[in-house]
């Protein structure tokens, strides 16, 4: 209990947090613009903006946002690989801005407002984005913070990260002031659960992807350099294990259909478009447009494209322990003597890979 200006008395089991309403986002983001050293920033992908209130006034501001994609101290806590990484990260939220409001600085009031965040914000996830949250994270700058409401929370101090900012063309050149990583778990077993090979749900968010290694970006275009190219050759600005593989990469990363592929494509650093040797142009690399990857996949031998993933597959998609045998019938594919068609595909349990696929036609 203190003294508050304008409030007689302060009682902390007073105060209370709610989600922002839409018609209050705009004060939202001024006050955050206002009174945080960081600003205000947009709401993009999976967020959920809290306010902390005493008797309806506001008292603070709270953003959980899209976890870091890369922050080696979280990773190695949690110990999980980039194959399950990548996949997984909708689990994790990110304290992206915490402010107490100029006139409501008193003593354990933020650890209070932490901790009533973390009570509603698996439910409130869960109604809003269809999924849960199972680990919370931030990052905080030692050159102004030293953590400790984060620290009276009991959020578990991990590392620090190495400074490097990310951007629209990946991240940032050169190293800049690092963070002190702080997560807390909301579930005691936490990295039991983000690292066990399957996920059922509610904790499965989504198809089977993985994030690329520079490794395996290099590997890429040699597994498709025997396959003929169907192209003629005027004309030809990108090679086909380049175009194969990036449109390859992409499908691995999660991406489905050929728009989905290209804007993948896009997206790419010139460090990453470096690495799946794409062509250089000005001193930039350039990637194949959408229509030079939609008509290459549309032309491409399927048997020598299946040929050259299983070999891929041989190499990077050894940690499956088991396979699994799945059939389908297609209803309207029939061979010349009208009989129907059947895929048998070789997947695995844990990567959910897709090894092989085989036509088979039963005889008559």
């Amino acid at each position: 209990m203190t003294f508050h200006p304008g409030v007689a008395v302060l009682n902390l089991s007073d105060f209370y947090v709610r989600p922002v309403t839409r018609p209050e986002e705009g004060h939202f983001q001024e006050l955050m613009q206002a009174h945080h050293y960081l600003g205000a920033m947009p709401k993009i992908s999976e967020t959920l903006w809290y306010v902390a209130l005493f008797r309806d006034q506001w008292a603070a501001l709270l953003s959980f946002s899209a976890a870091a994609l890369k922050c080696s101290p979280r990773d190695r806590w949690i110990g999980w690989g980039c194959r399950h990484q990548y996949a997984r990260l909708k689990l994790v939220t990110n304290n992206s801005r915490f402010l107490i409001l100029p006139e409501w600085h008193v003593p354990n009031l933020g650890s209070r407002i932490l901790s009533l965040c973390q009570k509603r914000l698996v439910a409130d996830w869960s109604a809003v984005f269809g999924h849960p949250v199972l680990l919370l994270e931030t990052f905080v700058d030692p050159e102004r913070f030293r953590g400790s409401v984060y620290r009276a929370d009991n959020w578990l101090l991990v590392g620090q990260s190495q400074g490097f900012r990310r951007i629209r063309q990946g991240y940032s050149a050169t190293a800049q002031s690092s963070k002190l990583v702080f997560v807390k778990p909301l579930r005691a077993d936490v990295r039991a659960l983000l690292t066990q090979p399957r996920l059922d749900f509610p904790y499965l968010t989504g198809e089977s992807k993985i994030m690329l290694q520079a490794e395996q970006m290099r590997s890429l275009p040699s597994f498709f350099a025997g396959i003929a190219d169907p192209r003629r050759c005027q004309g030809r600005r990108h090679r086909l294990s380049t175009v194969l593989a990036i449109a390859s990469g992409a499908i691995l990363c999660g991406m489905r259909g050929y728009q989905a592929i290209s804007d993948w494509a896009e997206s790419l650093g010139q460090k990453a478009r470096e690495r799946f040797g794409c062509r250089r142009e000005n001193g930039r690399y350039q990637v194949p447009s959408l229509s030079v990857l939609r008509d290459l996949l549309i032309r491409v031998d399927p048997g020598q494209l299946d040929q050259a993933l299983q070999k891929w597959n041989q190499v990077y998609g050894v940690q499956d322990a088991s396979l699994a045998i799945d059939g389908k019938t297609m209803c309207n594919a029939l061979d010349p003597q009208g009989e129907q068609t059947h895929i048998i595909s070789a997947i695995g349990h844990q990567s959910k890979t897709c090894y092989t696929q085989k036509k088979w036609v039963p005889c008559p």
